[in-house]
């Protein structure tokens, strides 16, 4: 097989250039002439270049999927989006967006892969449609089927863990959860968020109190502000628990508003720890202490999984899942144990 050096004695360029461009630098750009006439010498000389640097695996396909009105739940997903687009750049990667499967269905022959982005909910019936044309996908953040496209997702599960280590290390043993219902796995919905099926599966066994729970509704500001006054309404202000875990930020925000409305005061009557990190996390009242997902993370570790798929040139039978884990944000609604508390021994349960 031919070498970089001859490539580049060849094509009339620096051996830098021909490598950085063949080995896909994403802080590397050049003219299209020039990266057509590396690529023509490369061929013709044999050289193995990857799909990702040759052919239509550099264009690629987004099913951006926004679902809803809701301001707060979408800021997080157009974040997600930015970031995509920010980190493609870099790539020489070009994206085109789409909002439903039939008409990237009707397309798929242009593309070398897709990532999908958003909540919207997609029909089973279509998600394989799609894999039959397009068999090369990620899905970020939510994975409607995990037995036909890769994901890379934040860890949710250990995320509440996490918030529960926080919560016991700083003396609490009554820590309650606030979230929303509806998710969808392959052919199967349910109405147990993963982050409520974490928090019963971890309080059970770290032998904490049960409770108190509200679950019900749709990620948004009102279904929050519905279920804080649902927790005011029954429990007052001297039947709170130590701590409440809420699913989203969003979320939290409603639960928040509620809570003043109340006379409850956080943390001073009952602490929250929140997850997303939004960009309204910083400006609640008091500041949001939250778990930060590494939408870089996210994004890049998408991108370089599917390009890895289109590089191999096989349709795998078996998926990857990445988990991607988070990082607690400490503000205003949570203050953590200090270091040294956090290493004592735990307490032994009740």
């Amino acid at each position: 097989m031919a070498t970089i050096k001859e490539i580049a004695q060849q094509s009339g360029f620096s051996a830098t250039t021909v490598s950085r461009l063949l080995n896909g630098d994403p802080t590397f750009t050049v003219k299209k002439e020039t990266r057509e006439k590396i690529l023509q010498v490369s061929e013709r000389l044999g050289y193995t270049v990857p799909s990702r640097i040759f052919g239509n695996a550099s264009q690629l396909a987004v099913l951006d999927a926004l679902a809803g009105e809701e301001e707060l739940q979408n800021a997080y997903y157009r974040e997600l989006r930015n970031t995509l687009l920010a980190t493609s750049q870099q790539q020489n990667l070009s994206l085109t967006f789409y909002t439903d499967i039939p008409h990237l269905i009707e397309n798929a022959d242009e593309y070398g892969g897709f990532i999908a982005i958003g909540p919207g909910m997609h029909r089973y019936a279509d998600l394989k449609a799609l894999h039959e044309v397009l068999p090369n996908g990620v899905f970020i953040d939510t994975n409607p089927a995990p037995n036909l496209f890769d994901s890379v997702q934040p860890d949710l599960a250990q995320t509440v863990l996490d918030a529960l280590d926080a919560a016991m290390a700083a003396g609490m043993r009554r820590i309650g959860f606030i979230g929303s219902v509806g998710r969808t796995m392959g052919v199967h919905e349910y109405p147990e968020d993963l982050r409520f099926m974490a928090y019963k599966n971890w309080t059970e066994r770290l032998g904490l109190e049960s409770g108190p729970t509200y679950v019900d509704g749709p990620v948004s500001v009102e279904n929050g502000l519905a279920l804080g006054r649902r927790v005011v309404a029954d429990l007052g202000r001297d039947g709170l628990p130590d701590c409440f875990i809420t699913a989203t930020d969003v979320i939290a925000v409603g639960v928040l508003q509620a809570f003043v409305e109340a006379g409850i005061v956080v943390p001073r009557d009952v602490s929250i720890i929140s997850i997303n990190d939004q960009t309204i996390a910083r400006y609640t009242s008091p500041p949001l202490t939250t778990f930060a997902i590494d939408q870089r993370a996210l994004v890049g570790n998408a991108i370089a999984m599917l390009l890895e798929s289109i590089d191999a040139a096989v349709i795998a039978d078996a998926h990857r899942h990445m988990l991607v884990s988070t990082k607690l944000v400490t503000r205003g609604s949570f203050i953590p144990a200090s270091p040294s508390a956090r290493n004592a021994p735990a307490a032994p349960a009740a």
